[in-house]
């Protein structure tokens, strides 16, 4: 069953519900990953694993799937999530992010969230706010690949970390301008509708 669902050995030793994620799908230990491998192998897995196929066979068995399911399922969103990935890259390398306790960040990439916060709380139109979105979009993009460079070609980890922390940062902005976009686009009906009747009593009145 562990070969089955595992997909054989790693160096010999059979993969386990405890082998890592990319021991598990059979990948390198990296983060550059190709996303259309990591579904394929997912639905391979995914197809040994369901409990379905275990239905007639006896409890431990059934227990024993189940697991592997959520194994699955678990490495597989780690893997394809490239923040995650990174994350749990520099865990395995033992230097996990430790973000609740540790925020330390590129230095100039603080004064840059100090600057982004200003421009979302004094925009006052959904441009603004989109445009600022963009540009929060393409700092993510720059980091990941710092992310790739380090991790991959470089292996400074401690490094890697420091851009993991400023990721995690842009995710929960992104949260942020999401929530501003939907405010204004929830106030400019109000405003319409408000412009529309000032429009009507003044032509009444006239």
């Amino acid at each position: 069953f562990v070969k089955a669902v595992g997909g054989g050995t790693v160096g010999g030793d059979p993969v386990t519900l405890s082998s890592n994620d990319f021991q598990l799908f059979g990948v390198p230990v990296r983060f550059a990953q190709d996303a259309v491998s990591i579904d394929a192998r997912w639905k391979e897995l995914q197809r040994e694993a369901h409990p379905d196929k275990f239905a007639s066979s006896d409890a431990a068995s059934q227990r024993l799937a189940l697991q592997w399911s959520v194994r699955i399922n678990e490495a597989y969103r780690r893997l394809k999530n490239p923040l995650q990935r990174a994350a749990y890259l520099c865990e395995l390398a033992g230097v996990p992010v430790n973000a609740e306790n540790n925020t330390a960040m590129p230095a100039d990439f603080l004064m840059q969230q100090m600057e982004w916060r200003e421009q979302l709380d004094a925009a006052e139109d959904a441009r603004t706010v989109e445009a600022l979105h963009r540009q929060v979009a393409g700092s993510r993009d720059q980091m990941l690949q710092c992310c790739e460079e380090l991790l991959d070609q470089r292996h400074d980890t401690i490094e890697a970390v420091a851009q993991v922390r400023a990721l995690m940062f842009i995710e929960r902005f992104n949260s942020d301008i999401e929530r501003r976009l939907e405010q204004l686009e929830t106030d400019l009906p109000l405003a319409q509708t408000g412009t529309r009747s000032r429009a009507a009593d003044a032509a009444s009145s006239g």
